[in-house]
């Protein structure tokens, strides 16, 4: 057991005695039952290896087995959490909540502020309307927010509550309390779509509540507004306020979470950074509108372009040709000339790519995330000659994310070589590795099992990521976002280099200190 004065961690605590005693004990006891057949469990282990496993695993549509994705409630927290002053309160059990809250905070390693009104069996039976009194005066009382975004789970989805009629009679019965707070909200089921279309659904939703009608627009020819998108990196953020600063002082981040889980030691504070609260009411007003992720923003591309009457564009900075396109959308709609300092970091990031370019070229990956996520680094991948062997998008959206992505491998010489595995999750990705084997995986660290299983070296980019620290401090966007990934990538197929060269007077011939 634990010592007090030598406390371990897991790797070495279940490697002690007591427990290795356990752990034998055990085994004995499941073999005694029948439950373990060595040899039976090897033949069913190589067999699921094979080709003939392969096809059975694709054809399933029954059953998810680890799925390269999150529920809606998540991607309305990121959402929310945009905000300045802002409380996510999920209308759900407070089970749902410790685990949205604990999903960011070991990805950020940041506390995340977000409360539920802990609906239980009986609210099951007859409706949450009473904890949804309750919650959001208790939520105002003790955190005073200046905007409550209010989303669902499961439960109160399957039971039918009415969100909107639900929050007129909490604020009915308030007594004043909730008078002059604005509260919206969004119905996000945990059972259908995932993280990104909850990050959409709240993201319209703020939008279309906080801001006026249409009649009463007043256009400012000199506003942009900028989407995100659900952004995990949050150096992305940062590196796009810097690009857009230099075209303009009125391009407005609409969600920008970047200080929320990058505050500094000290005191803590409830809320950090945000869109103020002006400028996303005033949304509306602005000259045009830039998402930059097109599936996570589908819904909300809706209510700018079709309610608005807003221009509304779409560009993805991942890569040199994604950045590019951004920067030069920047040039269009402010009508200035592309800044000379972004020039040369253009210059520098393709010199590095040239550089990189000899140890990416024909090395073959299977990349595994989110649809937007994955189009743009997809793009880098071709840049630099790789093979994108295999794309897998648990979570790609119907419609257009298919020949998206196609019309970007089309540009690779190897495009006949590569598939796209849409709606299919990391089991089936096992059965790809196994029977078409690459060079490297690409993905969250949910990867970690396909790496260990496989021995396939896994390069952890994406979300969420867990294992691994100050990841997402950096930034996958623009041509410094270009660079990082270049140098992760680059570095990881170095890395392995060394690895499969370290055996002496049997591999270690190819000594190479310059590379």
């Amino acid at each position: 057991m634990q010592d007090v004065e030598n406390i371990v961690n897991g790797q070495k605590l279940f490697l002690k005695e007591e427990y290795q005693t356990s752990l034998a004990a055990k085994k004995e006891f499941e073999s005694a039952m029948g439950a373990i057949n060595p040899a039976k469990v090897q033949e069913v282990a190589d067999w699921t290896k094979s080709w003939e496993y392969r096809e059975k695993n694709l054809a399933r549509e029954a059953i998810t087995v680890n799925p390269a994705k999150a529920c809606q409630p998540l991607g309305a927290i990121m959402a929310a959490l945009g905000f300045e002053n802002t409380m996510p309160y999920v209308h759900g059990s407070h089970g749902c909540v410790a685990y949205f809250r604990s999903y960011f905070t070991r990805h950020f390693k940041e506390p995340t502020p977000c409360v539920s009104d802990s609906m239980s069996e009986s609210a099951a039976v007859f409706g949450g309307l009473a904890n949804m009194k309750d919650g959001l005066r208790n939520c105002n009382a003790m955190y005073k927010p200046d905007h409550i975004a209010v989303s669902t789970t499961c439960m109160a989805e399957v039971i039918g509550d009415d969100l909107n009629a639900f929050i007129v009679g909490a604020r009915e019965e308030a007594e004043g309390e909730l008078d002059n707070l604005p509260i919206t909200y969004a119905h996000t089921p945990s059972f259908v779509g995932s993280h990104i279309t909850g990050y959409d659904n709240m993201m319209k939703s703020m939008l279309e509540q906080l801001n006026p009608e249409k009649s009463e627009k007043v256009l400012d020819e000199e506003r942009i507004n900028i989407i995100p998108g659900f952004e995990p990196y949050l150096g992305s953020l940062a590196e796009i306020k810097e690009i857009s600063k230099m075209f303009s002082d009125k391009i407005v981040m609409l969600g920008d979470h970047e200080e929320q889980w990058n505050t500094g030691a000290g005191e803590y504070t409830m809320y950090a950074g945000g869109t103020t609260m002006a400028d996303a009411k005033t949304a509306i007003n602005a000259k045009a509108t830039i998402s930059l992720q097109k599936y996570s923003t589908t819904q909300t591309a809706k209510t700018i372009k079709n309610k608005w009457k807003q221009g509304y564009e779409t560009c993805n900075p991942i890569g040199l040709a994604g950045t590019d396109e951004f920067v030069m959308k920047l040039a269009e709609l402010t009508g200035k000339e592309v800044p000379e300092a972004l020039k040369v970091q253009r210059a520098q990031l393709v010199d590095a790519m040239q550089d990189s370019y000899p140890y990416m070229h024909g090395k073959k990956f299977a990349i595994y995330g989110d649809p937007d996520f994955l189009l743009g680094l997809v793009s880098f991948i071709v840049e630099m000659g790789g093979i994108p062997t295999h794309v897998l998008c648990h979570n790609a959206p119907r419609k257009g994310w298919e020949e998206d992505m196609k019309a970007i491998i089309a540009k690779s010489q190897w495009a006949e070589e590569c598939n796209i595995w849409a709606g299919k999750d990391l089991w089936a990705l096992r059965s790809l590795l196994f029977t078409e084997p690459v060079d490297f995986l690409i993905g969250n660290v949910y990867g970690k099992e396909l790496y260990r299983d496989t021995g396939i070296p896994l390069i952890r980019i994406g979300f969420p990521i867990f294992d691994r620290h100050h990841l997402h401090r950096y930034s996958m966007s623009g041509y410094k976002g270009a660079l990082n990934l270049l140098t992760w990538i680059t570095n990881s197929v170095l890395d392995q280099l060394d690895e499969e060269t370290k055996t002496i007077a049997k591999t270690d011939y190819f000594f190479d200190c310059v590379r």
